[in-house]
């Protein structure tokens, strides 16, 4: 009896732990990693983990400064780190601070309104290393990716045209303020040169420089002293500028004057211009260049260079409009 007893505890025992057995099977079977882990995150866009260098000598300049600020904000709301270098008007220290970021193993570099040309040995070693050099508003030279600007020259044309033919009615006397060392600038004073030659009822009375540190100051310095020289009014027909800040300051030397025959035009659309035109002030005009879309070209096509993709070199144009008084209004802020 004792051994039947036995015999049937053994075999409940087994049979328990058989049981046992069969139930921690399940829970493992349920265990085994899905296709995605928990937890983890969707897959990074093409900008995560990038470092871009943001690098000009010009962000004292209202329209350089805004966008620096575009390309900053769109960066990092794709994932970059954005590192801003600023080197206040000085080529020699943006040489150095590329050799710098270079160096450092930044993702890309962007360039703002700076030539090229005065940084080549730099830039060619920075693309030598496998980094990509990308331009907003600036020159384009071999080997770098994209520059994304107006078409300079055709904005020259359009806003000297205008002065000429519309506001001047084809004759009168010219002042022409400029900053060659852009090279958009130059573009637009290249077209200025041509129609100035083409016509022979046009005559220039001087072409002056206004340094980018301070322009509407020293352009109101630079026109303060040549109303002197040309005090009676009708000596001075019209003042044609590379850009909106030299015209911003020639407007407030022949207010100051009284000189308000004058006519003035410039490039940029910036917002006091827009005023001062809205205003009925000396300036009439001035083209505006679609800054955020010349941002949008550089971060599309270098979200497309991190992802892999071949992308066309060369410069890409965002369009550019002419304001006058007729359309002011649908440009102010």
């Amino acid at each position: 009896m004792k051994k039947v007893f036995a015999l049937l505890t053994a075999l409940a025992l087994v049979l328990s732990l058989a049981a046992c057995g069969g139930a921690q099977s399940e829970p493992q079977a349920e265990s085994q990693a899905p296709d995605t882990p928990a937890g983890t995150e969707e897959p990074a866009g093409p900008f995560a983990g990038k470092t871009v260098s943001v690098m000009t000598p010009y962000m004292a300049s209202v329209t350089t400064n805004q966008m620096v600020g575009y390309l900053e904000n769109d960066l990092t709301a794709q994932g970059a780190t954005v590192n801003v270098i600023d080197t206040a008007n000085d080529f020699a220290a943006l040489a150095s601070r590329i050799e710098d970021v270079a160096a450092s193993g930044t993702d890309a570099i962007v360039l703002v309104s700076a030539d090229p040309t005065q940084l080549e040995n730099q830039l060619r070693e920075a693309m030598d290393a496998g980094i990509p050099v990308f331009g907003v508003d600036s020159g384009f030279i071999d080997g770098m990716q994209v520059n994304a600007t107006s078409d300079n020259h055709q904005m020259g044309e359009l806003i000297a045209g205008y002065l000429f033919d519309d506001l001047m009615g084809g004759e009168g006397t010219v002042i022409t303020l400029t900053h060659r060392p852009h090279p958009g600038v130059v573009k637009r004073c290249e077209a200025f040169d041509e129609l100035l030659a083409a016509n022979d009822k046009l005559t220039l009375i001087t072409e002056q420089h206004v340094p980018a540190e301070q322009p509407i100051n020293d352009a109101q310095d630079i026109v303060q002293n040549l109303l002197l020289a040309n005090p009676e009014k009708g000596s001075v027909t019209a003042i044609l500028c590379g850009w909106d800040e030299p015209a911003i300051g020639a407007t407030q030397a022949c207010q100051e004057a009284g000189r308000d025959e004058i006519l003035i035009v410039g490039v940029d659309g910036n917002e006091q211009a827009v005023s001062l035109i809205l205003e009925d002030t000396n300036l009439k005009a001035t083209v505006a260049q679609n800054f955020q879309g010349m941002v949008d070209i550089v971060v599309e096509q270098m979200g497309k260079l991190f992802a892999g993709e071949t992308i066309e070199t060369g410069e890409m144009y965002a369009e550019a409009t002419l304001i006058t008084a007729e359309n002011a209004a649908d440009f102010a802020k």
